[in-house]
């Protein structure tokens, strides 16, 4: 019997201390809404980052944009340039405007020439399924129909390379749009 006293009180032990050790961790052990408090607390004391300025995040000067200034001049040419236009200037925009259109049409064609090319990729692909299909058919010989099949598909991607070769030629038509020279500095 005394063995069976000592084994219970054993037990009973270290149900005692597995009990005080949980309750004394959950003591120690920060609560979830605790832990949040100081955190919001943390983030009110950081302020804002400053922000760094480096050349990327500049935003253009739009005086650097414009071509070097001018010369100085008598004042009564003075007058006369402020009040009319120079035509060096009408013919820059026109070209700056002719060159951005050529831009656009160059940007246009090189997207319809990539669907293009990516249709006659998908085509490609489907003519070589419909072929493994037929030909793994052991009567394909008698097949008119799918072979009429295999056919039209090959017309419909020999149409398309045709176009895309049409595509490509404008593009090489337009060339690539000129870059604007730099103006050389004038020597003293």
């Amino acid at each position: 019997m005394s063995a069976k006293i000592i084994l219970r009180s054993l037990v009973f032990l270290i149900v005692a201390m597995s009990c005080s050790a949980i309750h004394l961790a959950a003591q120690d052990a920060p609560s979830v809404a605790d832990a949040a408090r100081r955190s919001r607390e943390q983030k009110k004391d950081t302020s804002k980052p400053s922000q760094v300025l480096t050349n990327d995040t500049l935003p253009p000067n739009p005086a650097a944009d414009s071509s070097a200034p001018a010369a100085p001049t008598a004042p009564d040419s003075a007058a006369k340039a402020e009040n009319a236009p120079s035509s060096s200037a009408k013919k820059e925009e026109a070209s700056s405007s002719e060159d951005e259109e050529k831009k656009e049409k160059i940007k246009a064609l090189k997207q319809e020439i990539a669907d293009k090319q990516q249709s006659i990729n998908l085509l490609q692909r489907e003519i070589a399924l419909a072929q493994n299909s037929f030909y793994s058919n052991p009567e394909h010989d008698r097949d008119k129909a799918g072979k009429e099949k295999l056919d039209s598909m090959q017309s419909d991607l020999n149409q398309q390379q045709a176009e895309l070769a049409e595509l490509q030629a404008k593009l090489a038509e337009l060339g690539p749009p000129e870059e604007p020279k730099p103006s050389e500095p004038s020597q003293p």
